[in-house]
């Protein structure tokens, strides 16, 4: 008969061996034998990933009728060519929509890093902006 690792096993199946315990009294306690009854035990299972967080939802802005005469922030987050695209984006204004100010700004820090002064400097002077986040 072939002896099976329970630990090895539930861990193969993605499931803590700390089930096998029990609660912590009873991983402290000596093992004694206990008799069987029926319908009197209970299981407890834990979520290893715990209790996310509850989610903000920050609707979006409103939408511009028009851009001429407004300010559009072009921001980089500095994604590999991210600024070539700005570039790129910012010349079509100049030559396209010439009465649209279009202003190009570096975020600091990467992506998911937050820059409080450059949300802060947009929502003073700005009316739109166009961030380059990659692919």
């Amino acid at each position: 008969m072939m002896k099976i690792n329970r630990r090895k096993l539930l861990s193969l199946l993605g499931i803590s061996p700390v089930i096998l315990a029990g609660s912590p009294a009873d991983a402290q306690s000596p093992k004694t034998p206990q008799k069987k009854s029926s319908g009197e035990g209970k299981l407890v299972g834990v979520n290893p990933r715990g209790t996310p967080p509850a989610i903000r939802l920050i609707p979006m802005a409103p939408r511009l009728d028009t851009l001429e005469g407004k300010t559009v922030y072009l921001v980089d987050t500095g994604f590999n060519g991210s600024e070539a695209l700005l570039k790129q984006i910012e010349l079509w204004f100049n030559r396209n929509m010439p009465g649209v100010t279009v202003v190009f700004r570096r975020k600091a820090g990467p992506y998911p890093q937050d820059d409080p002064q450059l949300w802060a400097e947009i929502k003073a002077k700005g009316h739109a902006a166009i961030m380059a986040l990659g692919h």
